[in-house]
């Protein structure tokens, strides 16, 4: 019943995240004598996660889940597979062709549990059908598929049918949703005081849909929902859990907490009464605990006291059993990494990115071919942002054009308001965990104003959120070129900067022979 976090490398001395990845001898240890069942996977490329889920594996006595969180494809954690667009593209797309949007989410949850078998991992944790009611929300945002229960519902359909061709588990989450706050679970516990009929006409929609779907599991959310339990947070929720999940939606597979040691829920309790409270409200699985064997000896010491009962812990297994043997007794285990990041699958990344731009009718931006002008690119932090090398279309396509290259976060932006050279503004700003905001401050609309005031900037690509583009046509008089995407990977670079300045991929040949297909 637990599932623990670890590095997708395979080295020790990779690990990014020590307070949450166990080094090789504590993971081999806690495999070996816990009879753990599971791992959640973050890190790595495509190829060598192949090789550590076979070596994790091979160290459990009992076959283990492995799951990573990839709800923009399996690309979006590890390099060399295909990686999607934000769901809400297809949100996007669906606004003015629903069908089309329903056709490329079937093809996403297809790719994405192919792709996922192929390394090794047997559970996707996607997609998310919590419905993003409000702009201002920090965590969810653009992982929504949308603001509409109805569109939210169709795509989270298609989803979880495409993944179907294959053995790979699903996830719907967070319930009973996520979409309706402006605080980041991971950092502190939101409040909906939402009625019951509101939340059972909107949030509970899409859940409702992924479990007539016959989604695998649904994962809990650190929410604390006034009308249903003024005390507990979902996840400990026993009312929320089996009186509205099990009970009322008719939910019968595996029960998943969000992650254990985020704020939401590890500042609402000590470890041992969280482990137990989240059991005895429903959860089957208890992920990333802060210390496994705080979990497991809470969870035991519940059940000989008598608060638990052994048919209780009984009714999990079952349910795990099940699972498991989803997986491991199908025939599509032999997956080739080869078929990995295929020629159509990229297409179709082509494609959603394509259908689901926006841009200005000031369109193109003159291409000149002068010095002395600017490439300002914004990003949220700048020691995160691994969509973004010297190699990518946006720094390689303006600088053809003769724009030099400045790199700024959130933090550092004020030091570009006494530059006066013509200006391209590239923004790459998305909802983001841990970062308890959407991606603007005040301080950074003020410094937004003053740029714009200055009249120097001459065309705009936003990469991201919606939100941001909302603000800057609402706050700011956008007469001049501007284009938006939602996606931050390359393909999304170049698409989009190909539209800004009117340029085919013939003519970028012509400019410059060092542009591959891929960022063009």
């Amino acid at each position: 019943m637990i599932v623990v976090r670890a590095s997708g490398y395979l080295f020790d001395h990779q690990i990014r995240y020590p307070i949450w990845e166990a080094s090789n001898s504590q993971l081999s240890h806690w495999l070996e004598t816990l009879n753990l069942g599971g791992v959640i996977l973050l890190g790595g490329s495509a190829a060598e996660l192949l090789l550590r889920t076979q070596q994790l594996q091979q160290l459990s006595k009992i076959p283990l889940f492995i799951a990573a969180d990839i709800e923009e494809g399996v690309g979006q954690r590890f390099s060399g597979a295909t990686y999607f667009p934000p769901p809400m593209a297809l949100g996007e797309i669906a606004k003015s062709d629903l069908p089309l949007a329903v056709n490329y989410a079937y093809q996403m949850g297809k790719v994405t549990a192919q792709e996922a078998l192929a390394m090794g991992i047997n559970w996707i944790l996607s997609p998310i059908v919590d419905v993003n009611n409000n702009p201002d929300n920090p965590v969810i945002n653009i992982r929504s598929f949308a603001d509409s229960p109805k569109v939210v519902s169709e795509l989270a359909k298609a989803f979880i049918a495409g993944s179907k061709n294959y053995p790979a588990l699903t996830t719907a989450k967070h319930f009973p949703g996520h979409g309706d706050t402006s605080s980041d679970s991971h950092l502190d516990l939101p409040i909906i005081s939402h009625d019951n009929e509101r939340l059972e006409s909107l949030e509970l929609v899409p859940f409702q849909a992924a479990i007539n779907a016959n989604v695998d599991s649904v994962m809990t959310a650190h929410l604390l929902i006034d009308a249903w339990d003024k005390e507990n947070p979902a996840t400990l929720s026993r009312a929320i859990l089996t009186d509205k999940l099990r009970e009322k939606l008719g939910f019968n597979g595996l029960i998943v907490t969000d992650a254990l040691i985020m704020g939401g829920v590890a500042k609402f309790a000590d470890a041992e009464e969280i482990a137990m409270k989240a059991v005895e409200a429903g959860a089957d699985i208890l992920l990333m605990p802060d210390k496994p064997e705080i979990a497991i000896n809470s969870v035991y010491n519940a059940v000989k006291s008598g608060r638990l009962t052994v048919a209780r812990i009984d009714e999990s297994l079952k349910r795990i059993w099940r699972a498991k043997q989803k997986i491991f007794n199908s025939q599509h285990q032999n997956i080739s990494i080869y078929q990995l990041s295929q020629k159509e699958d990229r297409e179709t990344v082509r494609n959603i990115l394509r259908d689901s731009l926006k841009t200005s009718k000031y369109l193109p931006l003159e291409v000149t071919y002068n010095t002395g002008k600017r490439n300002l690119i914004v990003v949220d932090d700048i020691l995160n942002s691994d969509f973004l090398d010297r190699q990518m279309p946006t720094v390689t396509i303006p600088n053809l054009l003769g724009y030099d290259l400045q790199l700024v976060d959130q933090n550092t932006f004020n030091n570009v308001l006494e530059d006066n050279r013509e200006t391209l503004l590239q923004i790459f700003i998305r909802g983001n965990p841990f970062r308890g905001n959407a991606g603007f401050n005040e301080t950074t609309k003020n410094s937004y104003h003053e740029l714009l005031k200055k009249s120097i900037v001459k065309g705009l690509i936003i990469y991201g959120s919606p939100y941001i583009l909302d603000w800057f046509t609402t706050e700011i008089s956008l007469d001049l070129p501007w284009v938006f995407s939602y996606g931050q990977m390359a393909e999304s670079q170049g698409m989009a900067c190909q539209k800004l300045f009117n340029l085919s991929t013939a003519e970028l040949r012509e400019i410059s022979q060092n542009l591959g297909d891929v960022f063009i």
